[in-house]
């Protein structure tokens, strides 16, 4: 008997063992404390060298936090940057929601803008963005009134998701289905794309056409996000309260407790992309991974 009981006991330990290595994160590697220096920070993104790059949109500003653990202001009257993405030639394509535009932002920091308006009137506001293998821009267009605008209504009707050509001016709309969409993110393989619709509580995955159409609309899980990101198992991380990650099927395998009002965007930096990089409210934070991102 007690031979048995000692077998399944080793049994138990290695499946234990073995699941903790499969899990994403170590539930004991609790979220470490950056800074909490900011007004309300946002737009997490990461280069390709593992530095990461996030905004304090109150204050107007675009700080970096290098793989050495460094902070500092990468760009000051940062055109109220919300959501940023990294395109493929290093330049930092940000939401610049102080006068609704698309701006590309080069390593030397010279701005450039990308979108102005849609067929002559002013975006909502671009939230979030996501760029294909083409150079072209999936974004969100909810409408958040801004303290910073003169303006106190939507100068378009309804809230949706556009998508810009590389090169082009003009948008087009991909879903304008969506009661307020915000977070979005694709697929390393640029095969599918997420988007979180917040207002009414759903992520849905979408089928991304070569013309850069969506289509095959799904319901992922019945959860809202600020912003979004995956891993190179394809898992999902939504944001909100915390941060909750779903396996590519969307079943909930994890949850991480971040101790502030909001957790408002994330990305995986350092030098490994194995380090979770969380904005949330007045702070950052981070968490030591098992497993590493894809952007």
């Amino acid at each position: 008997m007690k031979n048995k009981i000692s077998i399944c006991l080793l049994l138990l330990a290695a499946s234990l063992s073995a699941f903790a290595q499969d899990a994403p994160y170590d539930t004991l590697n609790k979220p470490q404390l950056i800074s909490k220096q900011f007004s309300f920070t946002e737009g997490a993104s990461v280069d390709k060298m593992g530095n990461v790059f996030f905004t304090d949109q109150p204050n107007n500003k675009i700080w970096e936090y290098s793989t050495d653990g460094k902070l500092s202001v990468f760009l000051d009257s940062a055109g109220r940057s919300n959501g940023m993405y990294f395109d493929q030639k290093g330049n930092l394509v940000t939401c610049a929601d102080e006068h609704e535009q698309l701006w590309s932002i080069s390593p030397d920091k010279k701005v450039k803008v990308l979108l102005k308006d849609y067929q002559g009137h002013s975006m909502n506001g671009p939230n979030d963005i996501w760029i294909d293998n083409k150079g072209g821009i999936y974004m969100t267009d909810p409408y958040y009134q801004r303290p910073w605008w003169t303006r106190t209504k939507p100068d378009l009707d309804g809230q949706k998701v556009y998508y810009l050509p590389k090169g082009k001016s003009q948008p087009f709309i991909v879903d304008a289905d969506l009661k307020q969409p915000n977070g979005i993110v694709g697929t390393p393989d640029f095969k599918y794309l997420y988007v979180a619709d917040i207002a009414d509580n759903k992520t849905y995955k979408y089928t991304i056409n070569k013309d850069g159409t969506l289509s095959d609309r799904k319901l992922f899980v019945e959860q809202g996000s600020d912003g979004m990101t995956l891993d190179e198992k394809g898992n999902v991380y939504l944001t909100g309260k915390g941060v909750t990650i779903y396996d590519p099927q969307g079943k909930k395998i994890g949850h991480i407790d971040i101790n502030e009002p909001w957790t408002a965007n994330l990305c995986f930096g350092g030098a490994n992309k194995d380090v979770l990089f969380i904005t949330a409210s007045t702070a950052i934070y981070t968490v030591k991974m098992n497993v590493k991102g894809i952007e």
